[in-house]
């Protein structure tokens, strides 16, 4: 009876069953392994001048406006004190600021990757149903109703501290102010736009309407279907600051999107000459320790500057070139004479 069991589970008699397959095997030698790392090491050294040369040549200005620290820079120390405030920071170019250029805003010690700060929020809002208008998920409180008790739309936490300060830029030329035009359109992230947030359907082709019954998050000076007064179209959850809020940073030192100067004679870029740009100091940071950044970038094939990935690659060409040394010197000094033959 024993036997019988045995036989039945036993495999079929087939080359794939039973691993008789024809298979290749690298014999690794000195001869190959060497080389090999050899020629990944130069291949990693060549990639990481490549990236690092290039990230040395993006142009990059950087300038904290945070209210309370005294610069010659800027004069947003006179806003530490006020709920909104209107202040300057003042730059010169000494070198054509090569365009396309990007305008970022910058905050450090701002956690937004707090796992309860990053849940609270209503993504079926932010899809468009107005069934979770009225009725906000509990992931949003403290901001799922106000005091008195009417639902917030878009509730949570993420929402509600959305970045508000407001930027110009303008070239002072001969005594006079020319602002700079900057693009806000397409700044977000295209599935975002496109997939994961929706306005919901007009009411008597009203996009007020739809939102009856709701009002704005508590620090938000309006409601999301005013956020931008000057285009209709860039309002609601498809408007592009909001969306490039709501995409949260990994890090607690971070950098969004702002704006993009793309438009008229500063196509090319900036030119040299005298800045200033226009704050409306508005987002409190003193509360948490917390700093405000302007940046303005240039981007090239490899995107922003970045010089880690360079020297990354760099290291592990480096690494691998020494460990090609260190076997060949081994290998010289205690191969065995039957590998000779």
């Amino acid at each position: 009876m024993k036997n019988e069991e045995e036989t039945s589970n036993r495999p079929d008699n087939t080359a794939f069953t039973q691993q008789r397959l024809p298979a290749w095997q690298p014999m690794l030698s000195a001869g190959i392994v060497i080389p090999g790392f050899v020629v990944i090491g130069l291949a990693f050294i060549g990639v990481g001048v490549a990236l690092f040369v290039t990230s040395q040549s993006i142009q990059v200005l950087e300038r904290d406006y945070t209210a309370g620290d005294e610069s010659s820079d800027h004069n947003c120390s006179l806003c530490v004190n006020e709920a909104s405030c209107l202040c300057a920071v003042h730059f010169t170019l000494v070198k054509q600021f090569e365009g396309p250029v990007f305008f970022y805003y910058g905050l450090s010690n701002y956690f937004q990757n707090h796992r309860k700060y990053g849940v609270s929020r209503d993504d079926y809002q932010l899809s468009g149903d107005t069934s979770y208008f009225t009725d906000p998920q509990d992931d949003c409180v403290p901001y799922q109703y106000d005091s008195k008790n009417r639902p917030i739309v878009p509730c949570g936490s993420v929402a509600n501290s959305m970045f508000n300060d407001t930027f110009k830029l303008y070239q002072i030329v001969g005594g006079q102010r020319k602002q700079v035009p900057f693009d806000g359109k397409g700044i977000s992230w295209w599935t975002d736009y496109n997939l994961k947030y929706r306005n919901p359907s007009l009411v008597d082709g009203s996009l007020a309407k739809a939102f009856n019954g709701t009002v704005k998050p508590v620090n938000w000076p309006r409601a999301v279907y005013e956020l931008d007064t000057s285009d209709a179209s860039n309002n609601g959850f498809l408007n592009q600051d909001f969306l490039v809020w709501m995409r949260r940073a990994a890090l607690p030192d971070f950098r969004k999107l702002y704006r993009r100067i793309t438009e008229g004679e500063y196509k090319n870029g900036l030119p040299v000459g005298n800045y200033s740009l226009e704050i409306n100091y508005n987002y409190p940071v003193r509360g948490f320790g917390g700093r405000k950044k302007v940046f303005f970038s240039n981007v090239t094939w490899m995107g922003g500057k970045n010089q880690f990935l360079g020297i990354a690659y760099l290291v592990i060409g480096s690494l691998c070139i020494f460990m090609s040394l260190v076997m060949l010197i081994v290998y010289a000094k205690y191969r065995f004479p039957d590998e000779d033959s």
